[in-house]
């Protein structure tokens, strides 16, 4: 697919330098040099500025917001001649700030840290993703799913001690049995099945009322991407298919996901849904799915802008899934 690194999180040049990694002396230095963009995240929320274009709003060393770092700051990489790390501030509590809305499906408030900026604010991710640059958004989702990890893995998977941080924080030793640890990548399959001139949707009952998007799961061991696609969709929806293509990629820091968009061809148009996986699935046609991308749907809402599934769902109406 010709489009495909223009995905939302994708194609922002990012370079990791993995070489550097465990060079303690050349991170310290880069941290403590005029290049150096510390990108602050607080409960996985990156510190961003601006308001129609957002863009991140790293900091210096010695910031006094960095005092509430809970770890050494991450190395991400470079991008061009700046070094960015991200740290986590978590630690701090916002006062007199609305923290009402932090655990909902949709999460839009936002803390601010005095003395940090006018418009300087902590946002989240999945709200702010389409308004930053290439660059930007490729450094958020990295930090993002970065800290998501340590966050959620502090333990070793082989004799359960603490483990620590290593590798500039690409890694995790074990001090009591020696296992290394690294961060986690879930692949997922997200399909754009079509049968003539529809497309198959359906809907998670966690979701908003009204929303739809594409069907999608977890690729499972000793899986390819093609039999997944294809055990997904039967068990979701009890629709066979047959021809599948690989369409592009995501990155999905919510919180360790790899998005396999592929396009699948349904053998019938037959539903039959499983209520444990989904709470609904329909044949949406081109022509009712322009109504739902324009917003004028009476009924139903799309995917999210930013992911994948609008990516694929507005490349499949304009014809250019190629």
């Amino acid at each position: 697919m010709k489009l495909a690194e223009t995905v939302t999180f994708g194609g922002g040049g990012l370079d990791r330098s993995a070489e550097i990694r465990g060079d303690d002396a050349k991170l310290a230095e880069l941290f403590a040099g005029p290049e150096a963009r510390i990108l602050p995240m607080w409960r996985a929320k990156p510190h961003l500025r601006g308001e129609e274009t957002l863009a991140l709003a790293p900091v210096a060393p010695g910031h006094p917001i960095l005092e509430h770092a809970t770890k050494t700051a991450f190395f991400l990489g470079f991008h061009d001649e700046e070094a960015w790390f991200v740290a986590d501030v978590s630690s701090w509590t916002p006062e007199e700030q609305d923290l009402s809305t932090l655990d909902s499906f949709v999460d839009q408030s936002e803390q601010r840290y005095p003395g940090a900026g006018d418009d300087a604010r902590f946002a989240e991710l999945r709200q702010s993703m389409t308004r930053l640059s290439p660059k930007d958004a490729e450094l958020a989702a990295a930090a993002r799913g970065l800290l998501e990890w340590h966050r959620t893995h502090p333990f070793c998977a082989r004799c359960g001690k603490k483990s620590a941080p290593a590798q500039a924080g690409w890694q995790r030793n074990c001090p009591a049995c020696g296992a290394q640890h690294f961060p986690r990548t879930d692949p997922v399959v997200i399909m754009l099945i079509t049968h003539g001139n529809s497309v198959l949707m359906g809907r998670s009952p966690a979701w908003p009322e009204g929303m739809y998007s594409l069907l999608a799961g977890f690729i499972e061991p000793g899986e390819t991407i093609e039999a997944a696609v294809r055990r997904e969709v039967f068990e979701e929806a009890g629709v066979r298919v047959g021809a599948v293509n690989y369409l592009a990629s995501q990155p999905w820091p919510f919180p360790a996901s790899l998005m396999l968009g592929c396009r699948g061809a349904a053998e019938t148009d037959d539903i039959q849904i499983d209520p444990k996986e989904i709470e609904d699935a329909r044949w949406i046609s081109r022509e009712e799915m322009l109504s739902i991308m324009a917003g004028e749907h009476p009924s139903i809402w799309g995917a999210r802008r930013g992911a994948i599934a609008r990516f694929l769902l507005e490349n499949w109406l304009a014809d250019r899934l190629d």
